[in-house]
């Protein structure tokens, strides 16, 4: 049997839900409606850069960096730890970070949306121990939270992947030539998990930067980021081609990004050393 038509099923899966939803994204972007059809036009793509829309895009880009960034901040502890020889039950953590991705994402949303609230549990908890109430729902921090909780698992796997291969025998000569903790993780840890860092700032950032349903929920639509615009555009205005514009305009933005997170793993690949 010829080995090509082993592979026939995923080419036809990545040419229908792949290669034929970037050309429509890429025709709507680059054209507009008349009533002699469609003709070519850069007008969807010139309103991207209208001041408008480019606050909502620096606001969208602006709450990613900042969960991507906390993301980062929690979720390499927390790889060490479990990648720790001393931690014994790092399986049953592991497995804690696993189970709510099992979930529904709105579920997971709609959660915070409940602990949140007013009268929600954490203020009843709060209440009780003598504290005040938290007033964040509906704010740029309960968007940032709901980001945060939705998207950490994406930073710590792929870190936890790549500290869990690292070479126990380099950190032992870095301790032999008389480098401390810090030292060590400055100079040999860190920079050998340069590539899970770079995989989960780029699982982190992309995802936080499309989002729509939760800044639609834990924002309450006051917070108005990029993927709410994309949806509005599709679903409620039937304006396609500014929809496909603002898809292309997004897209480029996180190739930029990509390139740049890659860029730096790139200039990282080789700088282990004690000096």
């Amino acid at each position: 049997m010829n080995k090509k038509w082993i592979s026939a099923p995923y080419l036809v899966w990545m040419v229908i839900f792949i290669v034929v939803p970037l050309f429509l994204v890429g025709f709507y972007g680059i054209t507009v409606r008349t009533d002699t059809g469609f003709v070519f036009s850069l007008e969807p793509l010139q309103r991207c850069f209208e001041p408008t829309y480019l606050k909502v895009l620096g606001r969208s880009v602006l709450l990613a960096a900042i969960s991507t960034v906390i993301c980062l901040i929690l979720g390499y502890p927390i790889a060490m730890i479990l990648t720790s020889k001393d931690f014994s039950d790092k399986n049953i953590y592991l497995m804690l970070f696993v189970i709510p991705m099992w979930m529904n994402f709105l579920l997971r949303t709609y959660a915070w949306l409940t602990l949140l609230e007013k009268n929600g549990l954490i203020n009843v908890l709060l209440q009780k121990i003598g504290l005040n109430p938290i007033h964040i729902l509906y704010t740029n921090q309960a968007v940032v939270l709901g980001m945060v909780y939705n998207f950490l698992p994406f930073m710590v796997l792929p870190i936890y992947s790549v500290l869990k291969k690292l070479d126990s025998s380099l950190i032992e000569a870095a301790q032999d030539l008389g480098a401390n903790g810090f030292q060590t993780f400055i100079k040999v840890i860190f920079p050998l998990s340069i590539p899970g860092v770079v995989s989960g700032i780029t699982m982190v950032f992309m995802p936080a930067v499309t989002t729509f349903v939760i800044s639609r929920l834990l924002g309450g639509g006051h917070y108005y980021l990029i993927g709410n615009l994309i949806e509005e555009q599709f679903l409620s205005v039937g304006n396609w081609h500014f929809g496909s514009a603002l898809s292309i305009f997004l897209m480029i933005i996180i190739l930029i990004s990509i390139f740049i997170t890659s860029h730096y793993e790139t200039d990282k690949e080789g700088s282990v050393g004690l000096w």
